[in-house]
């Protein structure tokens, strides 16, 4: 193949790191030597800076941007520096979900510090300082993200939640668990991976992207090469140009090794 990617973005959960956090020897070692050939590798992950900084120092990517959020924040490191972050009143929204499931637990994020949360969530799921808020007192300002997460429920639960409320004014991702990810509207990977390369002058033809999120799909969609998963749902599958191993099987370092 005489196509050969300029930059690589990478989903980090289930993409660069296991179910567990835990970053394979192979995967920070195809990285390396990526890097050596000359391609850009940026991260693009719905966590927060704060779960992102480890897993940039793991892969020892050199210094440049990453898109953390679901593209709602952009961060040029070393040192950090917020180059972009994008806001919108989540109130109406926020609203809508704890009338239809009350007992929904809520978290705004607090770039470079944390979230405010409405209650304790699960262990893992979450990264930074936590600081117990009042909803309405979360909610009154403009934010960069809203985390809704149910742990009683499934994540088709919410998928028809989010259908059956018609959620507008924003853009909304639903996690592998009833997780609901809400970021401004027309705010994605892909919409921050565009910024970020026209800032590099790099052709979204000349870039792979890979994910297994439904979080992922725009991405995937944008890029000239757009791979996901085997662990990726359906509706990922079905958009991806190319669909590699499960990633217990090594499917990113085979998807990454062609390019060496």
């Amino acid at each position: 193949m005489s196509w050969r990617p300029r930059l690589v973005a990478l989903d980090v959960d289930g993409t660069v790191v296991d179910r567990d956090g835990k970053l394979p020897d192979s995967v920070r070692g195809v990285v390396a030597d990526l890097i050596k050939t000359g391609t850009r590798v940026v991260l693009a992950t719905g966590r927060s800076w704060q779960g992102t900084q480890p897993i940039f120092d793991g892969l020892q990517l050199p210094g440049g941007p990453a898109v953390c959020s679901n593209g709602a924040v952009e961060v040029s490191y070393p040192p950090t520096a917020v180059l972009r972050s994008v806001t919108f009143d989540s109130s109406e929204v926020v609203r809508k979900v704890l009338a239809h499931k009350p007992n929904t637990l809520v978290a705004v994020e607090e770039v470079g510090r944390g979230y405010r949360v409405s209650g304790n969530f699960p262990d893992g799921d979450l990264t930074g300082e936590m600081i117990i808020s009042d909803v309405e007192e979360m909610i009154s300002q403009p934010v960069t993200r809203v985390v809704l997460r149910d742990p009683s429920s499934t994540d088709q639960e919410f998928i028809e939640m989010a259908l059956g409320l018609g959620l507008v004014g924003c853009s909304y991702f639903i996690g592998w668990s009833a997780w609901l990810d809400i970021v401004p509207e027309g705010v994605n990977k892909g919409t921050a991976l565009a910024d970020i390369t026209a800032s590099l002058q790099i052709d979204p033809a000349d870039v792979l992207a890979m994910g297994d999120g439904r979080n992922d799909l725009e991405m995937l969609r944008w890029a000239g090469r757009g791979v996901a998963l085997g662990d990726a749902p359906t509706e990922v599958k079905d958009i991806a140009d190319h669909v590699t191993g499960r990633f217990d099987d090594g499917g990113t370092v085979e998807e990454l090794s062609r390019w060496l």
